[in-house]
């Protein structure tokens, strides 16, 4: 579902940050769970809003990529920064503050509204979910049970993107645990990625190993080969080497929209170890021939 957070907090596109921040206040107060006739879903709804338009980053990606493509939820499907350099997804910033905004405390904007009372909050909890390599290229959605204090067992869907690599962590801001007049903690997931046999991932790309016969690579040929998701009709050149790297245009891993990145074949020639004494005789030929 797409958020509008300029319309949830009630204010214009051309905000400044102190009306943003003041409108978050006015709604925070009038929501707040702790407070008679509060609503916990619109102040959820305006924390996650501010979380994004408060922050200069965030709010500069969510006015770029339209509230269309903004998943403020999965922390960096909206396609922060990475120290792993990863195609445009955050899963290693997570040393913020109790509601993991980089540079927002939602605590002390609370308490300064709450009596300088500091909001009690749940603990954090981490699954570990494996996915297989497939999965990791085209993104999949998992469904994971989580035990908290107010509720024996709830189940939450997590989307997991396009082109994550094993070992990567997803943080979901309050999907942890729940607690009585407080806020709930967050979720974070690691995700381990099977391996695939001859197929293997660089950043948008895919590289794949194929070994041909060595009258295919003197000869050239076409070959129908399977790939992650179909069959392709790959064209080797007459004179092929050992190592060659073949390039299959928009075969990678999707990139968003329709764009997505290439399909690397790299050519091993099999020598056999053992000749007919046909065979043997025609390589004579070859030899006599400069081949």
């Amino acid at each position: 579902m797409h958020k509008d957070y300029y319309k949830i907090l009630g204010v214009s596109k051309t905000a400044t940050e102190e009306e943003i921040k003041k409108a978050f206040r006015k709604l925070a107060h009038e929501h707040h769970p702790d407070k008679k006739g509060g609503n916990e879903a619109r102040f959820k709804e305006a924390s996650e809003a501010y979380s994004v338009l408060g922050d200069k980053n965030k709010r500069a990606q969510y006015d770029a990529m339209g509230s269309g493509n903004f998943n403020a939820g999965a922390s960096g499907f909206g396609g922060f920064n990475t120290s792993q350099g990863f195609g445009g997804f955050d899963f290693s910033g997570f040393g913020g503050n109790a509601q993991g905004f980089e540079n927002i405390d939602l605590n002390d904007i609370l308490s300064s509204m709450f009596g300088g009372r500091r909001m009690r909050r749940g603990r954090d909890v981490q699954v570990d979910i494996e996915i297989t390599f497939y999965e990791s290229v085209f993104g999949v959605t998992r469904k994971v049970n989580i035990n908290s204090r107010l509720v024996k067992q709830k189940e939450v869907n997590i989307a997991i993107p396009a082109g994550i690599e094993s070992g990567q962590m997803i943080r979901m801001d309050g999907m942890g645990e729940m607690i009585e007049n407080g806020q709930p903690g967050d979720l974070y997931i690691k995700v381990h990625v099977k391996r695939y046999p001859n197929i293997r991932k660089e950043g948008y790309n895919l590289i794949m190993d194929l070994s041909i016969k060595l009258s295919d690579a003197l000869l050239g040929t076409t070959k129908n080969i399977q790939i992650l998701d179909g069959t392709i009709e790959l064209k080797i050149p007459v004179g092929t080497n050992s190592g060659t790297i073949l390039r299959v245009k928009g075969k990678g891993v999707p990139q968003g929209g329709n764009r997505r990145g290439d399909l690397y074949v790299r050519i091993t020639v099999n020598i056999p170890e053992k000749l007919s004494k046909e065979a043997k005789k025609l390589i004579e030929e070859l030899k006599k021939e400069g081949i």
